[in-house]
Order: C-alpha cells, then sequence, then structure tokens
C-alpha cells in the first residue's frame, strides 16, 4: 500500500484549490478513458464547486493520493475508499468533507482525495503527522487484506524479483540501506542482516548487481559492498524521469499511432528551458499529483518532444491542446520602487528621508502612505544589498551603483526564473493550410527563417504544411512562383490577410448580433462593454459592443480582468491600445 499525502496552506485562495480539482477530473483518468468522476461519501456524482466553496475560507487543505499494490484485483475502489474514509472519520472523532476521483491511466489504478480543513465543530481540522504518514497507510492495508487476503510468501517473492531490474528506488534498495554499516552492505553468508531480514539474500545480490551496472554499487572485496552516497536521490530521480516518459508516450499515443517517437527523441527540460521551445502543445498534466502546478508536453519543430513543468494554470487556460505554442524565458520587468530609487538618488546616493518629504509634500497627487512606500523601499535595498548590489551607509544614506537598473532586473531574474508560454495560433496546421488570415505558417513563409526546424517530426509536418500554404497563395493569386522555383508573395501580404480575416469574421458577428460593424484606425476609440477575446488565425481581438455597433481590436492580457466592464478602447497612432474604465483614467500600452 502506497499513500501520499501533503498540506495545503490557503488552498482556496488563488484558485489553487479549484486548479488541483479541476486536473485530477482530466480527460482519460477513468476506466473507459472519459473524464474522471468526483465521488463523496454518499453521492456517486458529487459537486466541486460546492466543495471549493465550503472550504473556501479552510486555513488548509488536505490530499491525499491512495494506491493499492493490487488495485486491480480490488472488486469496487469506489467502496474501498469510502470504507477508509469511514474509518479515518473513527480515528480521528469527526466527519469529515472529502471528494474522490479514481484514477485509472496507469499501470497502478489509484485514488485522489481531497479533505476541507475544517471539522464537525468549524475548527481547523488537524490530523496528527503520524497517522498522516504511516496510519493512514496501514488502515488502507487492513482493508485491502479483509478482501483480498494475506500476502503469501511465493506472492511476496514475485513482486520483489519484479523490481530487481526497475530503474527508481525499491523495497530492495530500501534493505539493504538499512543492512548498510559505515558505508558497506556485508553479503558474506551467514552475516546478520538484522531489520532487512525478510528480503531473501539472493535478491539482495540480484539487486547489488544491477546497480553496480547503474554505477550506484561496487564490491570492494568477496561479499562486501559498498553503496553510491545517493542512492535514494539517484533513483528517486530516475524512477521520476520514467514516469514523465510513460506520461509523453501516451500524449503522443492518444494523437495517433503515426505519433509515437524514439524516446532518444525526448527532451525533460527544468523550469525555463535553455532556449525556446515552438511547437504543438500536446499534453498537459500536474508537475506533483498533489500539487497545482501544470507540465506541459509540445512536441516541438526541432522534431524533439519536450517536457517543461511549473506553470501556473492561468497560463494556459485559454491555450487548447493542438495550438502552436512558443516557451522561453520570461521577460522580467524594473520594479516601480527601483526607478523612484534611482530617481530620488542624488549623485549616487539615496536618503529615504528625502524621499519621505517629497512623497508628503506631493501627497496630494500620489497614492498610499508615504511613510510605508519609503519603508518599503528601504526593505527592497535591504534585499539588494545583501546581493551586494547596494551598499547601506548609514540609516538615512544608500549608495546606489550606476548600473543600478540592470543589476536590480539580473537579480529579480536570478531569483525567480520564470518560463512563459507564448500562443503562436490556436489553429491546427490543417486549418492553417486554408485560412483566409495571417496564419502562423505565414508569418514563417515571408520571414524566410526555417533553420529551427528539423525534418523529422512535427518539424516535418510543418514543412509539407508550408510547401502547401505556398501553393495556396498561388491558387488565390497571393503570391507566384519565379521560373527559377522561388516564392514571390504580394507585398504587405501579413496585414492584407489579416484585414481580410478580421473584416469577414467581424462582418459574421455583426450580421448574427444585428449591429453595425465599425472600422478601428488610429486616433478611433469605441466604448461598450468588453465581451472577450476572440481567436481569429491572424491572432486574438477584443471584441468591444455597444447597442449600436461592434469592433474588433488587438487583443491585450492586461484587459481580460475588465471582462464583461464597460470600458473606452481607442487604437494610438502607432498601434497601440489604450482603456479607460468608469471615470478613471486608463492605463495603455
Amino acid at each position: 500500500m502506497t499513500v501520499k499525502a501533503r498540506v495545503v496552506r490557503q488552498a482556496g485562495k488563488g484558485g489553487g484549490a479549484a486548479a488541483h480539482l479541476r486536473y485530477i477530473q482530466r480527460d482519460g483518468t477513468s476506466r473507459d478513458g472519459e473524464r474522471g468522476v468526483l465521488y463523496g461519501a454518499d453521492i456517486d456524482r458529487a459537486d466541486g464547486r460546492a466543495f471549493l466553496e465550503r472550504g473556501a475560507d479552510d486555513r488548509h487543505q488536505f490530499r491525499m493520493i491512495v494506491s493499492p499494490e493490487d488495485a486491480e484485483r480490488l472488486s469496487d475502489l469506489t467502496g474501498f475508499t469510502r470504507d477508509l474514509m469511514k474509518q479515518m472519520e473513527a480515528d480521528l472523532g469527526t466527519p469529515l468533507d472529502w471528494v474522490a476521483v479514481n484514477h485509472f491511466n496507469t499501470a497502478h489504478p489509484h485514488v485522489h482525495v481531497v479533505i476541507n480543513g475544517r471539522d464537525d465543530l468549524g475548527e481547523n481540522l488537524v490530523i496528527n503527522g503520524q497517522y498522516m504518514g504511516q496510519g493512514i497507510r496501514e488502515r488502507a492495508s487492513e482493508l485491502v487484506t479483509l478482501e483480498l487476503g494475506p500476502v503469501t510468501e511465493i506472492e511476496q517473492r514475485r513482486k520483489l524479483e519484479a523490481e530487481i531490474g526497475q530503474d527508481r528506488f525499491t523495497r530492495l534498495d530500501r534493505a539493504l540501506l538499512e543492512q548498510t554499516q559505515e558505508g558497506r552492505v556485508d553479503m558474506r553468508p551467514g552475516v546478520e542482516v538484522g531489520s532487512s531480514d525478510w528480503v531473501d539474500r539472493s535478491l539482495r545480490l540480484s539487486r547489488l548487481a544491477k546497480l553496480e551496472r547503474m554505477g550506484l554499487a561496487q564490491q570492494t572485496s568477496p561479499g562486501i559492498w559498498e553503496l553510491e552516497d545517493r542512492l535514494e536521490d539517484t533513483l528517486r530521480a530516475l524512477g521520476e524521469q520514467g514516469d514523465i516518459t510513460k506520461q509523453m508516450h501516451r500524449a503522443l499515443k492518444a494523437r495517433g499511432p503515426d505519433q509515437e517517437r524514439d524516446p532518444a527523441s525526448f527532451r525533460l527540460h527544468g523550469e525555463v528551458p535553455d532556449t525556446p521551445v515552438v511547437g504543438r502543445l500536446i499534453d498537459r498534466h500536474l508537475s506533483d499529483e498533489l500539487g497545482e502546478k501544470l507540465s506541459l508536453v509540445v512536441d516541438g519543430i526541432d522534431g524533439r518532444v519536450h517536457h517543461v513543468p511549473g506553470f501556473d494554470p492561468a497560463q494556459v487556460e485559454d491555450i487548447s491542446n493542438g495550438a502552436i505554442v512558443s516557451i522561453g524565458a520570461g521577460s522580467v520587468r524594473e520594479r516601480p520602487s527601483d526607478r523612484s530609487i534611482a530617481a530620488m538618488a542624488r549623485e549616487g546616493i539615496y536618503r529615504p528621508s528625502e524621499h519621505l518629504d517629497r512623497l508628503q509634500l506631493d501627497r496630494w497627487q500620489g497614492k498610499g502612505n508615504p511613510e510605508e512606500l519609503v519603508q518599503g523601499h528601504v526593505r527592497r535595498l535591504e534585499a539588494l544589498r545583501r546581493a551586494a548590489i547596494v551598499e547601506r551607509l548609514d540609516a538615512d544614506h544608500w549608495h546606489i551603483p550606476e548600473d543600478f537598473a540592470q543589476r536590480a532586473v539580473a537579480y529579480d531574474a536570478a531569483r525567480s526564473p520564470k518560463a512563459m508560454v507564448r500562443l503562436l495560433s490556436t489553429l491546427d496546421l490543417e486549418a492553417q493550410i486554408g485560412s483566409d488570415g495571417a496564419t502562423w505558417l505565414d508569418r514563417r513563409l515571408v520571414s524566410g527563417r526555417d533553420g529551427d526546424r528539423a525534418a523529422a517530426g512535427f518539424g516535418r509536418e510543418v514543412g509539407e504544411a508550408m510547401t502547401r500554404r505556398q501553393s495556396h497563395h498561388i491558387e488565390r493569386g497571393d503570391a507566384i512562383r519565379d521560373p527559377d522555383g522561388a516564392t514571390r508573395y504580394r507585398r504587405n501580404l501579413l496585414a492584407t490577410l489579416e484585414a481580410r480575416e478580421v473584416e469577414r469574421v467581424g462582418q459574421e458577428m455583426a450580421a448574427r448580433k444585428n449591429l453595425a460593424l465599425r472600422p478601428m484606425g488610429p486616433f478611433e476609440s469605441i466604448s461598450g462593454k468588453l465581451s472577450g477575446p476572440v481567436h481569429l488565425a491572424s491572432g486574438s481581438y477584443a471584441l468591444m459592443e455597444n447597442s449600436y455597433e461592434m469592433a474588433l481590436v488587438p487583443w491585450k492580457p492586461e484587459i481580460g480582468r475588465y471582462r464583461n466592464r464597460d470600458m473606452t478602447l481607442s487604437v494610438s497612432e502607432d498601434g497601440g491600445l489604450g482603456w479607460q474604465i468608469g471615470r478613471s483614467r486608463g492605463l495603455g500600452l
């Protein structure tokens, strides 16, 4: 029996609990490959939204994964889970507010359980750490034993034999570590092995031979072995990589048998790829099944299949599988506090008292409390001082270097590196080939840059699609082919295609809504309600509408928070977008 448990603080804040619940119910997790079904103590289809609302203000939330070793032999995994939760309620002395989802998408069926953090009296639910670490597993093991009976010696040996060749941390490895004394494992006949005597000597020797081939153990003298210092960490990392590789295989197989790839083409990244990854998004899953961050699987144009972890679900909420994306290091902007510090510095010296006097004089046009603002600047300087970027001369004098802004941005980038996902196209390749808009394929064709594409995998598909897109343009008169075989495109092809698509889609939408379509050029503005983004081949556009007209203007993520609100959008001379909410002065890009 394996039980993993985690306590998540403030899970109801920021949408983390909702993201976790959404992704443990994702498609492909049920026995028939459909979406996972959320159930509770006495209901077969639980209301996830109501569950989240009940726990929105809880201090914490408990999450568990319960994985019986022989789960496939259990007659009713849901019934087992309900029996386990009843036993936990009896042990803890309180009813529990919980929901669960059964997963059959791995070799070992398992259950995800989420428990809200309050007891029946409305107090914070407290579960002893030892009970979470051992007690739940023992209770679950008792329930399985009641149904399947005790594990026989023959069954136990068969299961341990299956672990000999595994590239992950196993029970055999744990037995060897328990036997280790002063960094050595004594495997000579007749030597007492202590608490690991439940593992047959021949099994331990077979596992040591496997570890030796992996470079994680060596026999220093007959019967005496030394294990690698980081044996457990190394094997656990290998097991995690194996799980990721299996997930990538499943994602490719789900797209069709012709999409399967050689594992040699798989590339596993940290949270930020060394070089930008461009390709087709084919899968997303929880990086840690007890957490909220997502990992993305991208079929790259470089012929590799990439796995990148650590994304906030909000980053990819509007990006569907099959879309063309780019993943790279996110840009870190200069902080407003750093700009203020640099602006207030005189001959390389920043004085908090002088800054406070200035803020108090200009208090009528500033925001916030001047004292708190200056204290925040000082805290920022203290952090930068520890990084040797600024120097504290005394309480009211700080030395600010000439390259302060650049070094502060570099400090922030090093402390919290994050990858950003950029949507390149919502359309798959087939839809782009016949589109009347300015597609991602068109941008590649016009730019003439194709050196990042390999003639394998998705890169091969992109090459074939670009050739067909060229033929489409020639048939429509947007390009001609010279006698030497070169293709020449009409002037301002991208702008022409974009205008065509926006006009066509705009007219169709206006006819359905019985509104007039208003073209938006420089210095034009429109007041109305922001209905949200409209995704076209040429990009994303904000739909603005009022009682008599509507308009499509280039979308900016910054205005997403104002969906379904009255506002005014205006286009500047350089194509930038400005907006005004209510009577307040709006921001612009």
